[in-house]
């Protein structure tokens, strides 16, 4: 089958998040058409990259370029609009990777609707959450993790603990630092909390930080004796890496996070996780086995303290996390996909 798949949004393509950093839906997007070519579909993927190049059996194009007419599938990412990119003579699909309210919209729901779209949600959490009033099809299809997590070398946890922090600022840093800060590095004396953040990493580097996160920066520098430090995100290969040395997986967690994609990929690796129960952590952790919920600061505390300082309980949970998260690839993904073609 001829398969399209768009996204308007950045430069990308199927190579890119193995060596640079890519938002969750973006890599998401670099994954699946490689998978459903290897299905044996014919696949194109459209995205701003400059250059169109064939990367794994897959003809990535450029959004400015010419545009193929004709397709059989066209799996658009995120915008409504872009359904109409091509004319589709089976199925267009519409990928949504975030909140689902803009959906409901009537302008957009007539766009959907005249064009019979399928609509693909991100998991259970993403689906209780999905309330637009249509008789629009729609069905959860949780991504694959990349081979870069799922192949990842065995854990080497370093000698001094290592907590990391995947989350955006204002997605609860600044309540994880003031947990840090007062009550799991006082009990683990000479742990690390690394932090990864593109936007920190340049404010080291001297440029300015937004009015609306600078209160988190100003912690995150106060911290610094407690073991706070700012690292890089990273393309695949080396955030797999990393995430081998690390103890523990600290996730505040955020109601409006349909996937985790990180956590995903750290518990592929086999880093146990200390989470908030909020949007879809509860899909990525199983609770007392690959990582703890904890319902308040207590809980939280007492099992990230555990993650660092007991070997042996980590290492337990390490060997759950890995088992388990290693499951979902990206063709076990495509295949979902598949049925939607018809």
């Amino acid at each position: 089958m001829l398969i399209t798949l768009v996204d308007d949004s950045i430069p990308y393509n199927g190579t890119t998040p193995s060596y640079q950093p890519l938002g969750g839906a973006e890599k998401a997007f670099a994954s699946l058409p490689a998978a459903l070519a290897r299905c044996g579909h014919v696949v194109r993927a459209i995205t701003r990259a400059p250059h169109a190049l064939s990367i794994d059996n897959v003809s990535w194009l450029n959004f400015d370029g010419r545009i193929p007419p004709i397709t059989e599938v066209l799996i658009a990412l995120r915008k409504p609009s872009l359904l109409e990119t091509t004319r589709a003579t089976n199925s267009r699909i519409l990928w949504v990777p975030g909140p689902t309210g803009y959906l409901g919209r009537h302008e957009v729901l007539d766009l959907l609707e005249r064009n019979d779209a399928k609509i693909v949600l991100q998991g259970i959490t993403h689906v209780e959450k999905y309330d637009v009033e249509s008789e629009l099809s729609y069905r959860a299809i949780t991504p694959g993790v990349r081979e870069e997590y799922r192949e990842a070398e065995e854990m080497q946890p370093a000698t001094t603990p290592i907590a990391i922090v995947t989350t955006h600022p204002k997605q609860g840093l600044d309540w994880l630092l003031d947990l840090w800060c007062a009550k799991i590095e006082p009990q683990v004396k000479g742990a690390e909390l690394h932090v990864y953040s593109a936007m920190f990493r340049n404010a080291e580097d001297g440029e300015p930080v937004a009015d609306d996160v600078k209160p988190v920066w100003d912690k995150v520098v106060a911290a610094h004796e407690q073991g706070v430090r700012v690292k890089a995100p990273a393309g695949d290969n080396d955030m797999a890496r990393h995430y081998r040395y690390a103890s523990v997986h600290l996730y505040p967690g955020s109601e409006k996070e349909m996937y985790c994609s990180t956590l995903a990929e750290s518990q592929a690796v086999g880093v146990p996780a200390v989470a908030r129960p909020m949007g879809a952590v509860k899909e990525r952790i199983i609770d007392e086995q690959t990582g703890f919920l904890a319902e308040d600061d207590d809980s939280f505390v007492k099992s990230a303290v555990k993650m660092l300082s007991d070997i042996e309980a980590r290492d337990r949970v390490s060997e759950l996390a890995r088992r388990y998260g290693n499951v979902r690839s990206w063709d076990t993904a495509a295949r979902e996909f598949e049925t939607l073609f018809r």
